[in-house]
């Protein structure tokens, strides 16, 4: 059984750095999509006054992303977000199950 310090050990720093560098971007790309969804969404409410439940969803689902790639620059994890697992909606369905 490997600990969490040999499997760091084991990782190439470099190679690290570039997939840090990479879900920089990423999360670069996911704020600017979470500023259109909530503007998107406020004008919902303003004219339907009520959310609109599939931004809701997908609202969820982006903060889960953009938190796995906190985690993972921050090296709190070890895992790489999506796209190299699956889009958490389904896991954040089975949580709340």
């Amino acid at each position: 059984m490997t600990t969490q310090t040999e499997v760091q050990k084991a990782e190439n720093p470099w190679e690290r750095g570039l997939y840090m560098l990479l879900f920089f971007f990423i999360y670069s790309a996911a704020e600017v999509v979470m500023a259109v969804l909530v503007l998107i969404q406020f004008v919902m409410v303003i004219i339907n006054k009520h959310p609109e439940e599939r931004l809701k969803s997908f609202g969820k689902d982006l903060s889960g992303f953009i938190y796995q790639v906190f985690l993972f620059l921050t090296f709190n994890s070890e895992e790489k977000p999506f796209p190299f697992k699956p889009w958490q909606s389904s896991i954040t369905r089975e949580e709340n199950d």
